[in-house]
């Protein structure tokens, strides 16, 4: 059974909601319902920066990813920033991950983006995936909530 990703669409907001709920748990953090839903509406806006893209095995939504493109100051063509990715855990294993990266490769070569970043925990098991892709950096995060 293959994986299949693509757009966000509006008919995707309650299963996309259930894998939402699933990556907030695994985070360890609760998010706004206000802010959930603003996430969503974003998703769906071709003015917003936001790319929101579906994994499906089966006809079943088993994952997503969550992108803002930004310009740089580096670089002419826009930075893509991974801000989140999360697959079904009864998914996990499957390539689903793996698809979801490779999607957002492909369409930042065919839309030329200068790159696409992403950070994670030091202890999250997806490292393994992602080092496939490239090595972790040596770049330390600082993060100020305001």
């Amino acid at each position: 059974m293959g994986v299949q990703v693509r757009g966000v669409v509006p008919e995707d907001e309650a299963a996309w909601r259930d894998l939402w709920a699933g990556y907030c748990a695994f985070y360890e953090t609760q998010v706004s319902p206000t802010v959930t839903a603003r996430t969503f509406a974003r998703m769906l806006d071709p003015a917003a920066p936001m790319i929101g893209r579906v994994a499906e095995r089966g006809g079943r939504a088993v994952g997503f990813s969550i992108s803002i493109l930004h310009d740089g100051t580096w670089v002419e063509a826009p930075i893509c920033y991974l801000e989140d990715l999360f697959v079904a855990p009864d998914c996990r294993g499957l390539g689903i991950g793996r698809a979801l990266v490779e999607d957002l490769l492909a369409l930042g070569r065919a839309a030329g983006w200068s790159r696409l970043y992403w950070h994670t925990r030091t202890d999250n098991p997806a490292r393994v995936l992602y080092d496939l892709f490239t090595p972790a950096d040596d770049f330390v995060r600082y993060l100020i909530r305001l």
